[in-house]
């Protein structure tokens, strides 16, 4: 039964006056025009019909298109709507999320990279299973990270970017989300990931402007930073007054406080910073989607370019997206901050709470018309970046580490196939699980993404640290701990499903103390130390790895030259399996394989893709084919542009030059003093924001 509250507000609210314009629409269209202008010219220049053309991008980015990908592959809708929103229910702690990832995105650049790149892998799974060997682990690690993208990452940028448009075109939600997939989708299935990296690098530019254009209006809206500070502590809707005995509903007092107390519900500063940063490790270090993108550096020094260009860039989403949001509570508290859960759903068509639309209420409640327009192509641009590197990145997944393990004689042209009818499949998923998202964690998405990849991905984030740092440990530790670990997270995951409701303003949290009590960031933490010691109990217990598995896989043994001679026999020199070589290096023996049967008794090493049959070159999949059929296979991601036998060549020869790590000293030195800048902002920000700027 409906409230009389509710009943009442929904005779005055009319949502008619808050959507785009004609001219807004406009600069949509505009947008879309130029976005996929550039993902053709993007698909045009790329070698598409190769693995490494399509999920490498050729290995031939500098650092300025790869630092902007990483941001903008990192800042989905899920942001803009995410952080906007927590910082409207709770303040500016959710920023601590992106000055953890300032200093986790140099760990990656000066640990992580130059280990993959000088093993020569192209998937973390891949990665894996050449530190490790065996299988186990990386199709384990392959199935784990797909069901993370799909009921996090993938359904969270669907409901969020859908939830804009909803809002600012009262469309349909489900609509919305069709459009949305549609567009992302062809623009990612055809031109794989240079067109990412390229239109990522467009959409850069259009959403830290955007951003930054509605950061400015909305502090002249409330007086500046004091004006904001003063209005949030009472931007309550009339409903709070209503509700007798209830504070739950009222503004944060440790709003403009980031690390709190050890045991604040929100935000303790030990559990954010021991038991977070393994979940943020596991994503910034050893998850495909912001790893594939340094995986296509030219060099390990545009690698660590664009670490510290993202460094810097993370630093502005405090201000352009969390302070945004806390401004719209105050702009429009009755409907932001709602409280009757009646009139919730009449607003944001969710019981658990509004927040999530602080940000789009505020683009549409103060932005000129035409501008509208353009906040609503940041919004786009936001989604698509985030989706694009999501599909393209689990399609790599799924293909190399999953497939490629059932049709080991797959052809280059069926696995781009599978690779896209994927992205089809995990859509769908993604999509059944909207429902279920929207009404967690009292709204709040980004939290809920949080909370449900801390239980799951700590331990990995430990093996990944052991396996570059601790070369003991071997395929026995890291398996076992994990599979301990999986039990312990996914019962937790479980009872926080099966208990979901977690009370209102009238009701106590009726959830038992174990899930109540023991916060995710420290349930985190254990899990973490768990894996950990198992790990290298484990593996003390099993006897040294092999050392071929620690040639070039380690961050101490990244430099070495010669194979190990274990490593030498010709049954471990074929097949994905090993450890020693890259798969460009099994293709070009399988090629010079087939010129001596040919009667060539001295082979030339040519760079073939891994994914083709033995003797097939990509210029094979280019036959006499109709018109209609060409134009299925353009759409498919074949064709483009053909390299040939001498363009291989100098592919393969700069593969193994970016291979051996070297550096220029002035580079060297620049990055290094890059690295100390970005390491003090970022411990200096914490700081500021947690303690010297707070005033209770």
């Amino acid at each position: 039964m409906v409230s009389a509250a509710a009943e009442a507000f929904r005779r005055t609210y009319n949502p008619e006056t808050v959507r785009l314009s004609g001219p807004d629409v406009g600069v949509v269209v505009a947008y879309f025009v130029a976005i996929l202008a550039v993902g053709a010219f993007s698909m045009w220049r790329a070698n598409r019909g190769t693995v490494s053309g399509y999920f490498l991008a050729g290995r031939s980015m500098t650092f300025i298109p790869l630092g902007a990908s990483l941001f903008v592959s990192n800042i989905g809708t899920e942001h803009f709507i995410g952080l906007a929103g927590s910082g409207a229910a709770n303040g500016i702690s959710v920023g601590a999320w992106e000055f953890n990832a300032i200093l986790l995105l140099q760990l990656l650049g000066w640990i992580f990279i130059p280990v993959y790149i000088a093993c020569g892998t192209y998937t973390m799974p891949e990665y894996l299973n050449k530190r490790f060997g065996g299988t186990r682990l990386r199709v384990y690690f392959a199935v784990l990270s797909l069901i993370l993208y799909i009921f996090t990452k993938c359904s969270g940028d669907l409901f969020t970017g859908a939830l804009f448009i909803q809002q600012s075109l009262r469309w349909d939600l489900y609509l919305s989300i069709f459009v949305l997939v549609l567009i992302t989708g062809i623009l990612t299935m055809t031109g794989g990931l240079t067109a990412v990296i390229y239109t990522d690098t467009l959409q850069a530019l259009l959403m830290v402007g955007g951003g930054l254009t509605l950061m400015g209006i909305a502090f002249t809206k409330v007086g500046g930073y004091d004006g904001m500070v003063r209005g949030y502590k009472t931007s309550m809707t009339n409903e709070t007054f209503r509700i007798p005995n209830a504070t739950c509903h009222e503004p944060d007092p440790n709003a403009f406080r980031m690390l709190r107390e050890a045991d604040d519900d929100y935000m303790p500063w030990p559990g954010f910073l021991l038991g977070q940063t393994p979940g943020s490790i596991w994503y910034w270090c050893a998850d495909q989607v912001i790893v594939q993108r340094l995986l296509a550096a030219k060099s390990v020094s545009h690698a660590k370019g664009a670490t510290l260009m993202a460094g810097f860039i993370k630093i502005l989403p405090l201000f352009m997206m969390v302070m945004p949001g806390m401004i719209s509570r105050i702009l429009f508290a009755d409907e932001v901050a709602c409280v009757d859960k009646d009139i919730c759903y009449t607003v944001c068509q969710s019981y658990a709470g509004c927040t999530n639309i602080a940000y789009p209420r505020l683009v549409l409640g103060i932005m000129p018309e035409g501008l509208r327009g353009l906040m609503m192509a940041v919004m786009i641009a936001a989604l698509m970046s985030d989706l694009d590197s999501i599909f393209n990145s689990a399609s790599t997944l799924f293909t190399i580490d999953i497939y490629k393990r059932i049709r080991k004689n797959a052809s280059v042209k069926e696995q781009l196939i599978v690779g896209r009818v994927f992205i089809l499949v995990m859509i769908g998923v993604s999509i059944a699980w909207v429902p279920i998202l929207k009404e967690t964690q009292g709204g709040q998405v980004f939290i809920y993404i949080q909370e449900i990849t801390n239980y799951l991905a700590p331990p990995f984030a430990a093996v990944f640290l052991l396996a570059i740092l601790v070369p003991r440990v071997n395929e026995k530790g890291a398996f076992w701990s994990l599979m301990i670990a999986l039990i312990a997270g996914v019962t937790r995951m479980v009872l926080v499903f099966v208990y979901y409701d977690s009370g209102d303003c009238l009701r106590p949290d009726p959830r038992p103390d174990i899930i109540k009590n023991f916060h995710y960031m420290y349930f985190s933490l254990f899990i973490t130390v768990m894996t950990a010691v198992l790990a290298i109990g484990i593996s003390l217990a099993t006897g040294k790895p092999n050392p071929k598995y620690i040639h070039r896989t380690t961050f101490w043994t990244r430099f070495q030259k010669a194979i190990p001679q274990d490593s030498k026999s010709v049954e471990n020199q074929k097949g994905y399996d090993n450890p020693a070589l890259s798969p460009d290096d099994i293709a070009l023996q399988e090629r010079s394989e087939v010129k001596k049967v040919k009667g060539d008794m001295e082979p030339k090493k040519v760079y073939r893709d891994p994914g083709l049959d033995k003797g097939q070159s990509p210029s094979d999949l280019e036959e006499d084919i109709t018109c209609k059929g060409r134009a299925l296979q353009l759409a498919c991601g074949f064709g483009g542009k053909d390299a040939s036998e001498e363009e291989e060549r100098a592919m393969q020869a700069h593969l193994e030059k970016v291979s051996e790590l070297k550096q220029n000293s002035t580079a060297q030195i620049v990055l290094n003093i890059g690295l100390v800048v970005i390491l003090l902002c970022g411990a200096g920000l914490y700081f500021f924001w947690s303690y010297w700027q707070y005033k209770p």
